[in-house]
């Protein structure tokens, strides 16, 4: 009968690395009992007002139970992880968490990761051609409005043209002004449906959703 011995060293590494993996899996593991979230947070970093570094605003998120907190670019982007299925209590939940640590309140609009992966595969965008004189917005919505009015509605003013609203979502086409500048959606659609909203451009929804699987391959 051969016996291989271990040397203390060796049998701490491989004690270490049998570890290691246990809590990989652990959090693998735990990760898919939970829903994968995207934080849209309404007017920060906005103009010199309400400003806060991403490294903080993970750490709020966290403080509020979030898990695996990821930002992505200072507009208030934030992907996690959470057990929670009710988005509304959840997003209540965050906004006093901001609240308390910000000493101001901060809108959150959330949707899950699978249903921002959605919006992108329909791209409500795809029959609006999209050129250096057209710009696609998307406001997500604190909630559908009701009624739905009748749609376009259209700013004069600002060049805008609100052509779609769906699953809590409003969809622009921002076409360039006078001026040479692109009107900013969020206060026409908010009047307009009287429901609160965040703007992001499509091209920042788009590698939202990157920066999401991105975190995946992270993870694994």
């Amino acid at each position: 009968m051969c016996v291989q011995r271990i040397g203390i060293g060796q049998a701490s590494t491989t004690i270490r690395e049998a570890l290691e993996f246990e809590l990989s899996y652990s959090a693998r593991r735990s990760s898919r009992y939970m829903t994968r979230y995207v934080a849209f947070l309404r007017a920060i970093n906005v103009a010199g007002q309400k400003l806060i570094k991403m490294q903080e605003l993970a750490r709020i998120f966290a403080a509020a139970g979030c898990k695996n907190v990821g930002t992505y670019i200072q507009s208030g982007n934030v992907i996690f992880d959470s057990k929670s299925t009710n988005s509304a209590a959840l997003s209540k939940k965050i906004e006093r968490t901001l609240q308390q640590a910000l000493g101001y309140e901060v809108t959150v609009i959330l949707r899950t990761v699978a249903e921002v992966e959605a919006l992108v595969r329909r791209n409500p965008f795809k029959k609006i051609k999209t050129d250096d004189e057209v710009m696609p917005f998307v406001v997500f919505l604190s909630h559908q409005p009701k009624p739905t009015p009748k749609l376009p509605l259209i700013s004069i003013r600002e060049s805008l043209e609100l052509f779609e609203i769906k699953n809590g979502a409003a969809f622009i086409a921002a076409r360039r002004k006078q001026n040479g500048w692109f009107g900013f959606p969020n206060a026409f659609v908010e009047k307009e449906l009287g429901v609160v909203g965040t703007t992001r451009n499509w091209n920042t929804v788009n590698k939202i959703v990157h920066f999401a699987e991105a975190l995946d391959e992270e993870r694994k």
